[in-house]
């Protein structure tokens, strides 16, 4: 009920040495239809904000370059134990002063608590990353009920909208759930049309599988043939391959600063690493090295890879 992270030093096996994970918080409170999580983790707890800042602090003295903020839900963040409370846009805010060279990015978000203050935080602070992951799981309103997602779609679009605005150029991702309980055909289809409308840069998506003790489990038919559900997730990862290929290819041309975290994996005389908007980037080492911020320009994509000249560092 009470277990947090706080004071634990987590041990971090095959680092890159370069970017590293932060976790802020324990549990969730959302009890989605599908998801165990409640149950196998407990309600949320909070790390307290000091203890998450001199994790931080620690991890830039090693050399780490980048920190990914982790929690089931890190957009419903509170740390009220000294009096004040402070929430995940303030967190955020917090973290990037720690240092200018260190990128931040978090995982994951509830779309139920994005906050305007949070997007002005992507937006002021060059070091917090213009990606943000805002799992939908599907594109239709009764469908999300039956998932307690406690959102429609037209909710859901209207923060695309206000995201898009208050954050120019931002990276978007989300999850997607195929053949959920009595899903129909417009159901599906509502998911395709949601998609064509966002044009995601990255998704993961899943075939519906049940779990135990969710509330799916105890009060909803897994009644989606397998056969189906297999067909609609291909429709789905197919409508997303196309989508990230063609925003790729719009990427032709443009600059971006990559943190190089390793060689190719398919050539060793590349490197590879993420733009500040999350997309993987090789190209040639010449002498470049692991944990340098580069400029690149890109001159060629696959769905999932940019390809690009180094420039220079950054």
């Amino acid at each position: 009920r009470e277990e947090t992270y706080d004071n634990i030093a987590p041990v971090r096996y095959a680092s890159n040495g370069v970017t590293a994970y932060v976790s802020i918080m324990r549990g969730c409170d959302n009890m989605c239809s599908f998801c165990v999580v409640p149950f196998t983790r407990g309600r949320e707890r909070s790390r307290g904000v000091a203890s998450i800042i001199s994790e931080c602090e620690q991890l830039v003295q090693e050399g780490f370059k980048e920190v990914t903020v982790l929690g089931q839900n890190v957009n419903s963040y509170r740390d009220g134990d000294n009096g004040t409370s402070i929430d995940f846009a303030e967190l955020m805010y917090r973290i990037s002063q720690v240092s200018p060279n260190l990128r931040i990015r978090y995982s994951t978000s509830h779309p139920k608590d994005c906050s305007d203050e949070l997007l002005q935080v992507h937006a002021e602070q060059a070091n917090v990353c213009n990606y943000i992951h805002l799992p939908v799981q599907h594109g239709n309103t009764e469908m999300l009920q039956r998932m307690k997602r406690t959102y429609s779609r037209e909710q859901y679009l209207a923060l695309i909208e206000r995201t898009r605005k208050i954050v120019p150029g931002v990276s978007l991702s989300t999850d997607l759930i195929a053949g959920f309980c009595d899903e129909t055909e417009d159901e599906h289809r509502d998911t395709l049309s949601l998609m064509k409308l966002v044009r995601y840069d990255h998704a993961y998506m899943f075939m519906y599988s049940e779990r135990p003790d969710t509330y799916a489990a105890r009060k909803f038919t897994d009644n989606v043939e397998e056969d189906v559900k297999k067909r609609r997730l291909q429709d789905i990862i197919r409508l997303q391959s196309d989508i990230s290929l063609e925003l790729n290819q719009a990427e032709i041309g443009n600059e971006h600063i990559v943190l190089v975290e390793g060689r190719s994996r398919r050539r060793e005389d590349q490197l590879s690493g993420r733009t500040d908007t999350n997309k993987m980037t090789v190209f040639d080492r010449r002498d470049y090295a692991k944990g340098d911020y580069v400029r690149v320009r890109i001159t060629d994509c696959t769905s999932a890879t940019l390809i690009a000249e180094p420039i220079s560092r950054a």
